[in-house]
């Protein structure tokens, strides 16, 4: 992997052990648990490589993010459809290296837009002035 948005992604996406009920619990008062912060991320990289990953090329412009707080109750959802937190786990992981593969493949030096935005991105994720 030559980028850094590939490396980044790639230090998440390492195997753990874990106590399953502790996953369970909200991190604080109010808060997601540590199974819907995953679930949250997992749901944001299959959108990520499904809707703007095979896009990323130079002069493209990328369909819109979701609205966020919709989109992450969505995540919230489907992260039912998992039985245990350590299923949903290897789901992120195997999707999480997709998604650097995918990414790494991608010229560093492609410029796109995302959505009506005329900010111009590159996978490295700087800010394009």
């Amino acid at each position: 992997m030559n980028n850094k948005a590939a490396l980044n992604y790639d230090q998440t996406a390492e195997e753990k052990e874990f106590d399953e009920q502790c996953l369970l619990e909200p991190i604080s008062e109010g808060k997601w648990s540590v199974k819907e912060i995953i679930g949250h991320l997992y749901y944001w990289d299959k959108f990520i490589l499904g809707n703007h990953v095979p896009y990323m090329k130079e002069g493209a412009n990328l369909n819109a993010f979701p609205d966020h707080n919709l989109h992450n109750r969505e995540a919230i959802e489907y992260i039912s459809v998992f039985k245990t937190t350590g299923f949903l786990i290897d789901e992120f992981v195997l999707n999480r290296r997709l998604l650097i593969e995918a990414i790494s493949g991608i010229d560093s030096n492609a410029k796109f837009t995302i959505g009506s935005g005329k900010r111009q991105f590159t996978v490295i994720l700087e800010d394009i002035h």
